[in-house]
C-alpha cells in the first residue's frame, strides 16, 4: 500500500512539474512592443513606435491617411518587418 501511494504522490509531482514548465515557456514570453523602440537614425524599430509616427505624422498632416494605413499594414501587418522574424 505504501509503494502506490508514493508512486501516486511522484506521479501528481511530475505532472505538476510538467505543467509549470509550460506555463513557464507560454506565459514568459517578452513582448517586444512593450514600449517605444527606436533604431540609432531614430526611426521606429516596432510596431508601437511606427504606429505613433504615423499617427502623429497625419495628425500634423505630414502623411495622408492611406498613406498611415499603407505604413501600418507594410510594417506591422501580418507579414510585417518589425514582428522582428
Amino acid at each position: 500500500m505504501k509503494n502506490k501511494n508514493n508512486t501516486s504522490l511522484l506521479s501528481k509531482v511530475f505532472i505538476l512539474f510538467i505543467g509549470f514548465i509550460l506555463g513557464f515557456l507560454v506565459f514568459n514570453k517578452k513582448d517586444l512592443n512593450e514600449k517605444l523602440r527606436y533604431g540609432e537614425t531614430g526611426l521606429p524599430k516596432n510596431c508601437r513606435a511606427i504606429i505613433k509616427a504615423n499617427y502623429e505624422g497625419y495628425r500634423l498632416d505630414e502623411f495622408t491617411a492611406e498613406g498611415a494605413l499603407d505604413s501600418i499594414n507594410r510594417n506591422c501587418g501580418e507579414f510585417g518587418y518589425s514582428w522582428g522574424k
